[in-house]
């Protein structure tokens, strides 16, 4: 058996199961849910976040909230893929459009140490999901088809037994992106000034720490220098 069809007996496996149905059914919601706040103010073309200008992605959002309609098609894209994924037929075509949305967004929450990079990566690992459980049509966009019809699950009765393992892999994903996301960085610009200075008293250099975030607020200078700057006071 190659492998191939391995993942197919994977898949129709997984597809006959109500437990991993409810679970597609809440990444769907939870995503649309996740973009449609956000895409309604970029459409009334209004500032996505109160994060302060000097802030590394404040200076982001504030450039992106000066590029008139781009801003408002952003807006409209991320209401398109909630709209899309809301809807049953289309939940693959939302997840499809919804990829290298969370995608760019987890890959910005990272560069620029954002307290959000847990919740964007989780969103990106759902989307993920999404793309995995639509496997069977999915293959056909890329190059894994093969000759035989592999597109429809076969038509047998749901299987109500629970996915232990399958749910404790996504327990473990949950975890591990919190406890990971809490030490990758030994500093953050945090969201304001004072969440910044207050974290200070944690830091194993605390004057080092406050120069930064005076750097960051204050001085208004770009992250890689206050970040350059910070290790050189740590040194």
């Amino acid at each position: 058996m190659n492998l191939l069809s391995q993942l197919d007996e994977l898949y129709h496996e997984s597809k006959r199961n109500r437990w991993l149905r409810y679970f597609a059914v809440l990444c769907r919601v939870a995503l649309a849910l996740g973009f449609i706040p956000s895409g309604i103010v970029k459409v009334m073309g209004q500032r996505f976040t109160a994060l302060p200008s000097n802030h590394p992605l404040g200076h982001y959002f504030d450039a992106l909230h000066r590029t008139g309609f781009y801003y408002t098609f952003i807006g409209v894209s991320q209401l398109t893929a909630a709209l899309l994924l809301l809807i049953p037929r289309t939940s693959l075509l939302g997840a499809i459009l919804y990829l290298p949305i969370i995608l760019n967004i987890c890959v910005l929450t990272y560069a620029t140490r954002f307290e959000g990079t847990r919740i964007a990566t989780l969103m990106l690992l759902a989307n993920l999901y999404l793309l995995c459980w639509d496997y069977a049509r999915l293959r056909y966009v890329l190059p894994l088809a093969s000759s035989s019809d592999v597109g429809t699950t076969p038509n047998q009765k749901l299987s109500g037994r629970f996915p232990l393992v399958f749910f404790g892999c996504v327990v473990a994903a949950v975890v591990s992106v919190i406890v990971i996301n809490q030490f990758v960085y030994d500093i953050r610009p945090a969201n304001s000034q004072l969440e910044c200075t207050s974290g200070c008293a944690n830091n194993a250099r605390p004057e080092a720490c406050e120069c930064f975030c005076n750097c960051i607020y204050n001085e208004g200078n770009p992250l890689t220098k206050c970040l350059e700057e910070y290790g050189k006071r740590k040194e």
